[in-house]
């Protein structure tokens, strides 16, 4: 199915946000005179312009066409990604990646709710964790791949900074051209399919969720997912693994150049704990798909991160803080992979849906705009806050699973008692059923 494509550009596209750690080992910093608070400042502007603008973005996408909204985004996002290469000063950093923030906000959560209107919601799961390991994947090879392009220093009278930013930035634009062509438009007009093919993907959306649903944009739908506290809960969910992601994503080659290691070597280094991160995600989520429980897998990965946090605090070894390096990866990517899909199979109603995903992501995010500013000696500070987040996490997660496996067993006894017949032999309008969501009777929360 064509959606699946679209896994492919994720590990290019993530890097362009994370790839300003490979460029400030290789000399970003001492070139544009950018102290290490205005360094943080850089980083916390782009998460500050994604936040503002993820909602609004998704709000947009429901009132348009996937197929040129996205692609869209995908190219002004590369077109910034090398004016990053062109700035002489922190004042330009500060600006471009403000506008990085902006280009790149509707993407993530616009791409999430498209899977929805796809796949079945026991297939969605699988399919974000394909895309978010992409994340982790983008880590690995841009690691490897900072390091090439960081020899390029000189060439053309720029620095091998510089040259990261934009050879990246120009890959990025040939992918957006080519996803004007590769990202489809909703499934009720989906032209890679014939007419037959169109109909059977209905009808098995149809049996499954509203995902076949032509629904009309309506505000009440956007008030239902700003009243709902479990939209609220997977939120503060993300938030909490939100800080823990973005500080150890943007500042791992520092951290691992921190363990007494050449900024050469930190990049290589930056690939086996991104590499194990991207298969933990793959394996967990098989895991979590084939048992279909999201709750205690994402707990778990709690417990692994925190784990790995505990070792980089209370080693001095460069060999067991590495370790706690891959520990630590492992856990936090994972743990985001399950959670940024479970609203998508959860929330039910498709305006409601495309505002819940990019209120999870909003939320969550200024956690990342926290992060970035608690660097300090040996990130004793950040690492210990880390922790703190995790647990946080962990008692979100549990909160969810509870209330959820509770009210599905109250809807259980409501059809037990004959109050409502269940399933296919509910008789009620069509209309009603669309307005109830997931609040409906017959709906069943995945836990």
């Amino acid at each position: 199915m064509q959606p699946n494509n679209m896994h492919s550009s994720r590990p290019l596209l993530d890097h362009n946000r994370t790839n300003i750690g490979n460029a400030r080992i290789v000399g970003l910093a001492s070139d544009l005179n950018v102290s290490p608070p205005e360094y943080n400042t850089a980083l916390a502007l782009y998460f500050v312009a994604y936040v503002i603008f993820e909602v609004p973005s998704n709000i947009i996408l429901k009132r348009f066409d996937p197929q040129i909204w996205l692609p869209t985004l995908t190219l002004l996002w590369g077109v910034v990604s090398i004016c990053q290469g062109l700035v002489k000063n922190r004042a330009g950093l500060f600006g471009i990646r403000f506008l990085l923030g902006v280009s790149e906000a509707g993407l993530f959560p616009g791409v999430i709710y498209l899977f929805s209107v796809y796949y079945r919601r026991h297939e969605r799961s699988w399919r974000v964790a394909i895309f978010f390991g992409g994340a982790a994947l983008a880590g690995a090879f841009g690691g490897i791949l900072a390091f090439a392009i960081g020899k390029m220093d000189g060439i053309g009278g720029r620095k091998g900074w510089e040259w990261i930013f934009i050879l990246e930035g120009i890959l990025t634009v040939a992918v957006s051209i080519m996803a004007y062509w590769i990202v489809p438009t909703w499934s009720h007009k989906a032209k890679f399919l014939t007419e037959t093919e169109r109909e059977r993907l209905l009808s098995r959306l149809r049996a499954d969720s509203d995902a076949a649903n032509e629904e009309k944009f309506e505000w009440y739908f956007v008030r239902q997912a700003f009243t709902d506290h479990l939209v609220w809960a997977y939120a503060l969910l993300f938030h909490g693994f939100a800080f823990v992601l973005y500080s150890l994503s943007l500042f791992l080659p520092t951290i691992i150049a921190g363990l007494g290691f050449q900024s050469w070597q930190a990049q290589l280094m930056t690939v086996p704990p991104n590499t194990l991160a991207s298969l933990s995600i793959w394996f967990t989520v098989w895991l979590s798909s084939r048992y279909n429980r999201r709750a205690p897998f994402i707990i778990g990965s709690a417990l692994v991160a925190i784990v790995g946090y505990i070792v980089l605090l209370t080693t001095t070894t460069a060999g067991a803080q590495y370790l706690g390096v891959h520990l630590a990866a492992a856990g936090v990517y994972t743990g985001n992979a399950l959670l940024l899909s479970w609203p998508g199979e959860n929330v039910s109603g498709q305006t409601k849906r495309a505002v819940a995903v990019a209120m999870q992501i909003t939320i969550g995010d200024v956690g990342a705009i926290a992060g970035p500013n608690f660097a300090s000696h040996r990130y004793r500070k950040a690492h210990i806050i880390a922790i703190g987040y995790l647990v946080f996490s962990a008692v979100m997660a549990g909160y969810l699973s509870v209330w959820m496996s509770q009210e599905n067993k109250r809807r259980d006894r409501i059809q037990r008692a004959g109050n409502l017949k269940s399933g296919d032999e509910s008789h009620m309008a069509e209309t009603a059923m669309l307005s109830q969501g997931d609040r409906d009777v017959n709906y069943r929360y995945v836990v």
